[in-house]
Parts: C-alpha cells; structure tokens; sequence
C-alpha cells in the first residue's frame, strides 16, 4: 500500500552553534554538554498518514510538529531514519515529491507588496507550470471561496492579517496538490476567518478523491472536529495516535475537573494529591482567577483539592466535571496544555 507520507524510524538532530566568549569558559564538567549540547527535534518517528485522510498533528511549541512537516516537505534532510511521501524518498526525490504537495504556515509573510493579491497567487501558480488560464479561472473561484473578490487589485502590504493568511490559502490550493501540509492555518485569525477555512479545507478533502492534509494546529477542538485521526507529540516522539473518538476513550475511567479560583501562590500542592494523573494550570491576571483542569482517577481526590486550595487562603469560583475532550487526552500524556 502507498501511503500519501510514512516515516519510519525518524530523526532529526540539530547541532547548536558554538558561542564566542569573551571570557574562557570552566571545561564542562561529566554529563554537561558543552553549548547545550545537540538538540533531538525528532525521535524515532514512526507513522504513516492514509490517501484521503486529514491528519492532525497536535504538541506543544517545541514538540517538533513544524520539524516534521519540513522534513516530509523535503526542506530538511532526516538525520536517520526514512521518511516517504506519496512513495518517493525525501533524501532522494526531492523534484518528484514538490510536484506534488503545496504548504502554507500560519503568519508567514509571503508575497511581493508591491504586488496586487491577484498578481502573486498567479506567480506562484507559474512556479508549478500551470497554464495561465488554468491558474486564473482557480484563482478567481478561490478569491470568491475566500471572500476575497474585492481585494484582488489590492496590494499585498495593505491587506490585514486575516486576509494575508486567505491568500496564503489560496496559494495553497491554487496549485491543485496531492497533499497539502497546513501549519497553523488558523493562527490568530478571527472566529470568521478561522471557520472559512476550517470548513473549506474539510469540503477539499472530503469531496475531492485522492486528497490528502496534514494539520498542525494550537486549537484542540479544531483538530477534534476536523481530523481523521491525531497523533499527539511531545519531545520529538509521538505518544498516540488514533482517531479523536478512540483517544478520548482511553481516558474514559478517569474524571476532568474543571475549577476557577482565586490566583493560587502554588499549584505544587496539587501534584502530591493522590489520585490526581494530571493537571494543567492557566492565571488571568485582570480577573485575579486561576483556571484549573485536572485529570483524576479517583473521585475522592475532589475533596483533597478543594482543601490544598483553601489552604491557600484561595476561595472556590466554579467547579464542574465534563466529559473527556481531547485537550484532556493531551493533559494527561503531556502534563500541560497546548498554550502553556
């Protein structure tokens, strides 16, 4: 079976660069890594994402999400390990691979200001050899998707953040790809913005044969409601990976509190309360209000809660138990949230 991108025992090692120094540094001492030593973006990778899927891959910053997506978009090299995309070697078939996938990252920068919106998604058409009528008649459909009809005389420096990204978008589309690679399309884009998107990218893959996405994406409800399956990676390594249903019943047994509080000096008494798995913490400085969602086993743990907390002098806003999402999922392998 082809896959539209598998690796296999994947990594990725970047080598830090050596900082002068004024001053002669202390010769590092048993276990120290001089300069902090090599960094493993990626460790021992194993997956493989199915023709037709939309993929989610979730992880906090660091986690090497953005590592991954280069590396299948050949513009990393694997440090070992393989990694395949619709059956070619990204170490060997760079030119076969780019014909077929597009990539758009969220916030980027592309363009030419002084170009028109029209003017640069008809550029980077031409880069993929596709005729120009071909490319104008995709264009124009996609600006009226986008609702971006009435901007596309306009120049690329004046439009807003929101509408830079659609055009993004529709740079990614516009080439027809096999596979597009999507890296936090819906980055600090507003509630509209973010749902065009969300909902175009959902149709393409659905109603289109042979259509492939992998996401990366901060939102977790985002990757619930759109992806096929989710593979959740921390620290270079993937820690599961299923369809969003399955991963929320691997905690089914457990319970997730969910608590508002006065600003805690310390959230350290919660971690040595029995029957807590995880937790994750979040203040809000103008409401004085820490939010807390906690992972526990047993429900006898609730009471033990409520007391670290009052021992704080911290009183008790809301607490309620909700059914297992994802982010919950993710809390309890990760130990923290998404945006911590």
């Amino acid at each position: 079976m082809t896959y539209a991108a598998e690796t296999r025992e994947l990594t990725r090692i970047f080598k830090r660069k050596a900082k002068r120094h004024l001053f002669k540094r202390k010769p590092a001492e048993d276990g120290e890594k001089e300069n902090g030593g090599p960094v493993k973006a990626l460790d021992h990778v194993s997956l493989t994402i199915k023709e037709g899927e939309l993929f989610g891959l979730l992880g906090p910053n660091g986690a090497g999400k953005t590592t991954l997506i280069k590396v299948l978009c050949t513009l990393l090299l694997p440090t070992s390990g393989s990694a395949y995309v619709a059956g070619f070697d990204v170490s060997k078939d760079v030119g076969q691979i780019r014909r077929k996938i597009n990539m758009v990252s969220g916030g980027e920068t592309s363009g030419y200001g002084l170009l028109t919106t029209r003017e640069n998604i008809w550029m980077f058409s031409q880069f993929y050899g596709i005729p120009t009528k071909v490319a104008k008649q995709r264009i124009d459909d996609l600006m009226h998707t986008f609702g971006l009809t009435d901007k596309k005389n306009t120049k690329v420096r004046t439009l807003s953040t929101g509408e830079r990204q659609k055009m993004n978008m529709i740079r990614g589309f516009v080439t027809d790809p096999e596979i597009l690679f999507l890296d936090e399309p819906t980055l600090g884009l507003d509630v509209n913005a973010s749902r065009t998107i969300r909902e175009y990218v959902m149709n393409w893959v659905r109603k289109r044969e042979h259509k492939t996405v992998l996401l990366t994406t901060h939102y977790m409800a985002e990757a619930d409601m759109m992806c096929d399956r989710v593979a959740i990676i921390d620290q270079g390594r993937v820690l599961a990976l299923d369809t969003p249903a399955n991963l929320k019943k691997m905690i089914r047994k457990e319970s997730t509190v969910q608590l508002e509080v006065d600003t805690l000096k310390s959230t350290a008494p919660l971690g040595v309360i029995k029957g807590i798995n995880n937790f994750s913490s979040k203040d809000d400085i103008v409401r004085n209000v820490t939010s807390l969602t906690i992972i526990v086993e047993e429900e006898s743990a609730i009471s033990d809660i409520m007391s670290a907390i009052s021992a704080q002098g911290s009183k008790i806003r809301s607490l309620r138990k909700t059914d297992p999402t994802l982010e919950d999922v993710f809390i309890s392998m990760v130990g923290k949230g998404l945006e911590e």
